[in-house]
């Protein structure tokens, strides 16, 4: 309760150091009037949504919608405090210099703070509202902003017979957080119309529960079933280890239940697993891991999952998590030559200018959070994510079916 009380607090002091700004350059009442009411409003339903929070049911559409709500109101407050705190760090300096002064030289006093400047105010509304307006798009329209990207990658030891071969990455469904059937049917259809040769998911398919997905098992079985099949990873969130279970048989049979999804939606599920993919007498394999997490669930087992892979073989691993690539796989003494991974979200937030600029808050957390990086000849592709959670929205980092064609490397010898 005492953090509670802390918590809302800090949000009502940021709350009334915003509205100065508010007030230096909004003069109506009605307007003031109606700037309290809605902060008071987004405070009161998300005070209403904590207190709420059923902690054995996990997120909700609820929860979500008001964590949506308090980014919304809260951001732009914390750009108007960025600019306000600048403006008066600069009055408290100019008013103590005015103070000495004309204390002591000049015999006289004045009013020690200077007046809050206009335009100050106004260019500090003025970027508030960037966040505003993008944090409202993010929530309405850029959560289901699918896009598609392309990725055609080289390797000097790929089996001839895969020169060409092309595969779908999706990642991160949390089908819990869905509110759009129409929108996830057009993702649905982007998928389908790749035409690649294998499809992989690679992890989180719900929030929390299996029952979360019992809606969308007929739209996701509408993936068509390529030629080389279409295989699964779990992810971190399918471990139900967010919420609080009754007991553990609870627990171990929501588990058993998000395992048995995936083969409802024709996905085959590899658990520490190994499957080779044959082509013209030629093979490569494709080595799935449980999550592994460098600060989550560890039950991926990289020895056990590739125990009949052969060093020389080409290796494609499927491990939700990109931090494992960071702090085992690619240090791994047999070669995986490309890892696909999701988890991050590229945080569903940030800014991404193709080829020029790339940027989120949680590059600060995974070196290999978004697209592909190389190292040492070995590839990750890190899947932005189909869904979203938490928060509501995509602001910037939309969401991702990525597309990889493996291409045999020139000899130029």
């Amino acid at each position: 309760m005492i953090r509670f009380i802390i918590f809302f607090s800090i949000l009502i002091l940021i709350d009334f150091y915003a509205f100065q700004a508010f007030k230096t350059v909004v003069k109506n009442n009605y307007l003031t009037v109606i700037y309290i009411l809605l902060s008071l409003s987004v405070l009161g339903y998300l005070a209403f949504s904590i207190y709420n929070y059923d902690s054995s049911k996990g997120p909700s559409s609820e929860s979500l919608r008001a964590a949506g709500f308090f980014l919304l109101l809260f951001v732009p407050k914390l750009v108007l405090i960025i600019f306000m705190l600048g403006e008066d760090i600069l009055r408290l300096i100019s008013g103590g210099y005015q103070f000495i002064a004309q204390t002591f030289f000049e015999g006289n006093k004045t009013q020690f703070m200077p007046d809050r400047r206009k335009f100050v105010s106004q260019i500090a509304l003025g970027l508030a509202a960037i966040p505003f307006t993008s944090l409202v798009y993010g929530m309405f329209k850029g959560k289901y902003n699918f896009k598609v990207i392309t990725h055609t990658l080289f390797f000097d030891n790929l089996p001839d017979a895969f020169d060409g071969f092309s595969l779908t990455q999706i990642s991160d469904i949390h089908s819990g957080s869905f509110d759009d059937p129409e929108k996830i049917e057009y993702a649905i259809d982007l998928i389908n119309e790749q035409k690649t040769d294998l499809i992989v998911f690679t992890g989180d398919i719900v929030n929390t529960k299996a029952e979360e997905m019992d809606p969308w098992i007929s739209t996701f079985k509408r993936i068509r079933t390529p030629e080389f099949g279409k295989y699964s990873v779990l992810g971190n969130h399918d471990y139900g280890e967010y919420v609080t279970w009754p007991s553990e048989e609870d627990k171990l049979h929501n588990f058993n239940r998000i395992k048995g999804i995936h083969k409802k939606i024709d996905f085959k599920l590899m658990l520490n697993e190994s499957a080779f993919i044959e082509k013209d007498g030629e093979r490569l394999a494709l080595i799935g891991v449980e999550n592994w997490g460098h600060n989550f669930k560890k039950a991926g087992d990289l020895q056990k999952a590739s125990s009949n892979v052969s060093e020389k073989d080409f290796k494609i691993l499927l491990s939700h998590d990109p931090s494992h690539w960071e702090h085992e796989v690619k240090s791994h003494n047999d070669q995986y030559h490309l890892t696909l991974s999701g988890h991050t979200h590229g945080f569903q937030f940030g800014i991404e200018i193709p080829g020029i600029f790339k940027w989120s808050p949680v590059q600060y957390v995974y070196k290999q959070w978004a697209g592909i990086y190389e190292e040492m000849g070995q590839y990750i592709n890190v899947n932005r994510g189909f869904g979203f959670h938490a928060f509501p929205g995509r602001v910037g980092i939309w969401p991702e079916i990525t597309v990889i064609k493996l291409k045999k490397k020139p000899n130029t010898v």
